[in-house]
């Protein structure tokens, strides 16, 4: 039975704000060694000074001007170090530069198995006029007591298990340590320890100096900027000994190669058909703008929607045109969404969109250079934002880096995407939707051992942005009909997940979930010897980018996914003008579902919550639902919320910071209609919550994930048996823990699919609630609730006060097709329900 559909409801009316209550916390218990208080300080004394003297006589050797040393501090194997009260130390010209972990591995003497142990190193500069200060804490600790009775300073010395000057590379190296340079020059990134001018001016004269060539361009972000330069071991050696300014060490990004050669996929006859039933809105003020290798729009099913002016490219020395092919092939996708449907079909095509192209790649010889990535992503955004104000715009990137040795960890590319996302560059006043490509499995030989390579290739960077919406690839492609590929069979069943795609599974779980959805990205045929192929049958179609040779064109792997979800991002902002680039991601994963081939591959029969979370970090939150994620229909009703929140504030009494807001919905819920169901009817609800963090991406913050984001958003929903009173002493209790980051949530409804423990990570949680109309007639409280962040950790970078802003998306479904539920809620908020919305 086909239902009647209707616009979303948004909701007016804002959610009641209420004080957090939540009891003060420090935080999980550092586990830190017993000492001898009298040994243990004299040994640190000792340490410290011959670090200070070895530290001076570099100084003499190279000649430097400095102002301070590098010190290193090291836990003892399976201990903590107290990094807090290292940072504490700042304002007292003490900086904490990076901190690392190393891992080593013994053998246990009892039951002979090789074990592994965490140690901890931070890099810290000291300032000349800081040595007598510091050597005073670590004398305290023998000799004085706080009031409580325990050693001073005992956090900090106590968990110290050893002190050395800083090596001139590994004490500031965060990346794999085989990948310093040696005598070759690398391209490497260089954080330095501020953002200020003063500081970057002073490092780029002592790369001019130093005669180091650099790159275009500075990368900011709290306490930190960034700058790409080609050196060798020895070369990062003499920077370190010269400069007061360095943080930390990491080899630049390269980009992936996307050339792949293809077979003619079409005729002419297709375009001129298809070009006699399109419409083109030529006044649209929504875009998909995408940053690749340029467009070329003289292709003439390109032409009517991407205007000359509307192609960029951040250098002009390259060109404007597609060098490469692969710009175009996204540009057919972008544009028309499953271009073949549209081709081989017979009715009108409309699109109401316009696109926009942004070169960030340039042509050859220089492709695939390494660069600053974040720099030069930024500078395509703001020529087209530039050019075009007035637009809104999916931003779509399928550019990522050849390697995918990040797993999860922020980098200057992901960080720099999550900070023009949030506008935390712009006076918090714009906010941008970026859609990125997952990147594909690092070699397609290994695709064949489908779905195991898969699930342990690790999603590529930036794709770990967490405000991106990063995209992974499924496939409905399994029939091979080419007579030269008779015998092969497809690699993926139909409906599961895409050889092409990577996945988060191997992640910490600190990391967000990703990919947030899955498109169509093809798939692979096995041939003789199982060797994999790409087959013409099992491709997207797409535009090619030299129409005088052929006008389509096969296109595969995780770029044509995000190509067709930036076409359907701009359905929803063309449908909806008015809505937030937060809410466009929420919609796009709210609609989303995992097909039954994917739960069979992935689930294998368990539906525990563990199991649903690794569903999760494999396939995302599924396949979205374009007719869904636009339209409520009578037994399927959604609601959307947007809303500022301050999660932060001063403490009113004493020193320090609190958290400060929640919000508290009593949304409209169709009661009577749900009670009118026989009370054992299965009902589901799905939430989700989305919003955009600021990064903090500085290594000092990846010890845990609350140092990266400025905050963090949860939504709890009342169980129909709690009272007001348990339900909000509940959210305490679950923001307690998450402050304490043990790793645990508190108990919650079993209802929930995912389950607070795998929703809660990234920047957009989303969740499903399955039970009884009875039960879900009395669960329409939502609490929305700030969790700790940088914002209030950091609070010397002043932003503890700053407001935010969030999406909720709360759907309610029943599979009763003659239950009505939108009607009444929009009867009761005023909204007049007349002519629904043509299928």
């Amino acid at each position: 039975m086909a239902h009647e559909q209707w616009r979303h409801i948004v909701l007016e009316r804002p959610p009641a704000a209420i004080a957090y209550t939540t009891r003060p916390t420090r935080g999980a218990k550092p586990r830190i060694p017993p000492r001898d208080r009298q040994h243990h300080s004299q040994f640190l004394i000792k340490k410290f000074e011959e670090a200070w003297q070895k530290a001076n006589s570099e100084r003499a050797v190279f000649h430097a001007d400095r102002h301070g040393v590098y010190v290193e501090f090291q836990s003892d194997p399976d201990f903590d170090l107290s990094i807090r009260k290292l940072e504490e130390f700042r304002t007292r010209r003490v900086r904490l530069l990076n901190v690392r972990t190393e891992v080593s591995e013994s053998e246990d003497p009892v039951t002979g198995e090789t074990v592994g142990k965490v140690t901890t190193f931070a890099t810290v500069f000291v300032a000349n006029d800081m040595r007598n200060y510091f050597l005073d804490r670590l004398e305290a600790f023998a000799e004085k007591e706080t009031p409580t009775g325990k050693p001073s300073q005992w956090e900090l010395v106590q968990s110290i298990g050893d002190i050395r000057k800083a090596l001139r590379v590994e004490s500031f190296w965060t990346d794999d340590k085989a990948l310093i340079p040696k005598e070759e020059p690398e391209w490497c990134e260089i954080w330095l320890s501020s953002d200020s001018k003063e500081v970057v001016s002073r490092f780029e004269k002592l790369l001019e100096e130093e005669g180091i060539e650099s790159r275009k361009g500075t990368i900011s972000f709290p306490e930190r900027a960034v700058k790409v330069v080609r050196a060798t071991r020895i070369q990062l050696e003499r920077l370190s000994a010269r400069s007061d300014d360095i943080a930390e060490y990491r080899l630049a990004k390269t980009t992936a190669s996307f050339l792949t050669e293809m077979d003619n996929a079409g005729q002419a006859e297709w375009v001129e058909d298809l070009l006699s039933r399109l419409y083109v809105q030529p006044d649209a003020q929504t875009s998909v703008c995408l940053l690749d290798t340029g467009v070329n729009n003289g292709h003439p099913l390109l032409a009517p929607a991407l205007a000359d002016e509307d192609c960029h490219s951040v250098d002009p020395a390259w060109g404007v045109e597609d060098h490469d092919k692969h710009g175009t092939l996204m540009a057919g996708v972008a544009c028309y969404g499953n271009l073949k449907s549209c081709v081989t079909g017979r009715e009108p095509v409309i699109v109401q969109h316009r696109l926009e192209s942004s070169k960030i790649l340039p042509p050859p010889p220089n492709e695939n250079h390494p660069d600053l990535w974040g720099f030069i992503t930024a500078q395509g955004v703001y020529l087209v934002e530039i050019s075009r104000p007035e637009r809104r715009r999916a931003l779509c990137m399928p550019v990522t880096a050849a390697d995918n040795r990040d797993r999860g960890r922020p980098t200057s590319w992901s960080g720099k995407i999550d900070q023009l996302a949030s506008g935390s560059d712009d006076d918090d006043s714009k906010r941008r939707l970026f859609i990125l490509s997952a990147g594909n499995i690092s070699s397609l030989s290994d695709a064949i051992t489908y779905p195991e390579a898969q699930v342990t290739d690790s999603i590529h960077d930036p794709g770990q942005s967490w405000n991106a919406l990063t995209v992974g690839a499924y496939t409905e492609y399994d029939q091979i009909v080419s007579k030269e590929y008779a015998g092969y069979s497809p690699v993926a069943p139909r409906e599961g997940l895409s050889p092409y795609s990577t996945t988060s599974n191997i992640w910490e779980n600190k990391w967000p979930n990703k990919p947030d959805i899955v498109m169509e990205g093809g798939n692979l045929g096995r041939g003789p010897g199982d060797f994999p192929s790409e087959i013409e049958d099992l491709s997207v179609l797409s535009t090619y980018y030299r129409p005088v040779e052929s006008h389509f064109w096969p296109f595969y792997m995780t770029s044509a996914a995000a190509a067709q979800a930036a076409w359907f991002a701009a359905q929803l902002q063309s449908g909806y003008p008015n809505l937030w680039p937060e809410t466009i991601r929420a919609l796009m994963v709210h609609s989303a579902n995992w097909t039954d081939t994917m739960k069979e591959q992935f689930l294998q029969g368990s539906t525990g919550r563990t199991d649903y979370a690794k569903l999760l970090r494999i396939c995302g939150y599924g396949v979205p639902d374009l007719n869904a994620a636009l339209f409520s229909a009578s037994n399927s009703l959604t609601l959307i919320s947007e809303v500022e929140l301050q999660p932060f504030d001063r403490k009113e009494k004493g020193s320090g910071y609190r958290t400060r807001d929640m919000h508290l919905y009593d949304l409209p819920w169709p009661k009577d209609a749900l009670l009118a169901l026989d009370p054992t009817t299965p009902v589901s609800m799905r939430v989700t919550l989305s919003y955009f963090i600021e990064p903090g991406p500085g290594e000092i913050g990846w010890k845990d994930r609350y140092r990266y984001a400025s905050y963090g958003l949860r939504f709890r929903v009342k169980a129909p048996t709690e009272t007001s009173g348990e339900f909000l002493r509940s959210i305490n209790a679950a923001a307690q823990q998450e402050s304490d980051e043990d790793g645990s949530s508190h108990a919650t409804s079993k209802n929930w699919v995912i389950g607070p423990t795998g929703r809660n990570r990234g920047s957009i949680h989303s969740d499903i609630w399955e039970g009884s109309a009875a039960d879900l007639a009395e669960s329409n409280v939502i609490g929305i609730y700030p969790v700790i962040g940088w914002w209030r950790e950091r609070a010397h970078l002043g932003k503890w006060a700053s407001r935010t802003r969030y999406s909720l998306v709360v759907s309610i479904t029943t599979p009763e097709e003659t239950v009505d539920l939108y009607t009444p809620v929009a009867t009761e908020l005023g909204i007049a329900v007349e002519v629904p919305v043509g299928f």
